[in-house]
């Protein structure tokens, strides 16, 4: 009796060994060979008869019960089918093929003396792709411990470890369930924060995937304290200008609460927040002081502060002032800082400002302005009287002459 397989995986018979060959030429006799078939595959079973004479065929599987006698099925299970019975040749394949399905086939020919062979069926398992565990957490400055699970094969998968295209040698441990193997393999990893997305694989390789490999990818999670930049606007600030700053925030896990305080003060009522960013309009010098930003997480807090210091508005007033009754007038340039300047946006809204220019230079220019202008008039007073007194002191002289 002979056992043959047809390979769903396009897998060829791995193991093929000939039990026996029985009888000469006056005698009757049969042949049976071993077979390895992939799990959930189809396998062909063959019994090649020599010098057959009509006598009775039995086939029966390892549990001894009657599969087909003479071509007659005695068994009810579908999963056999008789697809040959000649005078040379018997064969009933078995589909959907189950490590339960394994052991000895007998294929017995009754006649003056019966004859049987035995063919040992194997089914190999190929493993299913792995799957990654965390059995420690990563937190920087530590160690993550990771297993690589094949839960089920036959013969026992082989795992290997890669990463940046290395080995990392791992601890094995294998566990049988039943007729299949459970294999696992464990490695420790130190981790810093670089480390946080790092990609892993974990291989399974078998004889049944012909060469192939099962891998799983996993991306090392590491957890580590927030780090906390505030991007500061760009520019110098002057009064009425509005203040937009950005908490950039890393962490694992990231920080979900921002706070944004400002130190030894409250926050302006201006000053709005979202998410993490921090916004004030119309900006004044009572605004001026250093804001913090604050963020943390299970594994730690951070922070950093940015100082805000507000310039005051400076305005250009151009004036003319004479400088004679007859001469051309020629133009002065002032710098005047008013008091309160107006937002156009808030006609209600008052800002304080200070003087950029030194008070004493503001007050030296309006006391030469109104010296300057005193003068003038003094001037021009004084012109006027003299042409007045010249004029009635030549009126006499004409009367005498």
């Amino acid at each position: 009796m002979a056992f043959t397989a047809v390979w769903n995986y396009s897998v060829p018979l791995s193991v093929i060994t000939l039990l026996s060959l029985v009888g000469t030429a006056c005698c009757q006799a049969v042949q049976a060979e071993n077979v390895t078939v992939l799990e959930g595959g189809t396998a062909q079973i063959s019994c090649r008869l020599q010098n057959y004479d009509g006598s009775i065929v039995v086939i029966q599987n390892p549990r001894r019960q009657t599969l087909f006698f003479n071509g007659t099925r005695a068994l009810k299970d579908d999963r056999f089918q008789m697809v040959l019975f000649t005078p040379r040749l018997v064969r009933i394949t078995l589909t959907n093929v189950s490590v339960s399905d394994e052991g000895g086939f007998f294929c017995q020919l009754y006649t003056d003396d019966t004859h049987h062979q035995v063919a040992t069926l194997s089914v190999s398992v190929p493993p299913d792709t792995p799957t990654v565990e965390v059995r420690q957490e990563a937190v920087e400055g530590g160690e993550v411990e990771l297993t690589c699970l094949s839960p089920r094969s036959k013969p026992p998968a082989t795992l290997r470890w890669i990463r940046d295209r290395r080995e990392i040698p791992g601890v094995v441990s294998q566990q049988e369930n039943g007729k299949t193997v459970s294999v696992s393999s464990t490695i420790r990893l130190p981790v810093e924060r670089k480390d946080n997305g790092a990609a892993v694989s974990c291989e399974a390789s078998h004889p049944a995937l012909g060469g192939q490999k099962r891998v799983r990818h996993y991306r090392l999670d590491v957890y580590f304290a927030p780090t906390v930049r505030i991007i500061p606007p760009p520019g110098i600030l002057r009064e009425g200008d509005s203040l937009s700053l950005t908490c950039s925030i890393t962490g694992n896990p990231l920080p979900r609460d921002v706070q944004w305080t400002r130190i030894n003060d409250t926050l302006p009522e201006r000053a709005e927040i979202s998410g993490t960013t921090l916004q004030v309009s119309r900006l004044s010098q009572s605004h001026n002081g250093t804001y913090l930003c604050q963020a943390q997480n299970n594994y730690g807090r951070a922070a950093d502060h940015y100082t805000l210091l507000v310039y005051e508005n400076v305005s250009v007033t151009t004036m003319v002032l004479p400088t004679s009754h007859h001469a051309t007038t020629h133009p002065i340039t002032l710098l005047i800082t008013p008091s309160y300047a107006p937002d156009p946006r808030d006609p209600g809204a008052v800002i304080e400002t200070h003087s950029a220019v030194p008070y004493a230079v503001i007050g030296g220019v309006l006391a030469l302005l109104v010296f300057t202008i005193i003068c003038v008039l003094i001037i021009t007073i004084w012109c006027s009287v003299r042409q007045k007194g010249s004029y009635r002191t030549q009126e006499p002289i004409l009367n005498w002459y």
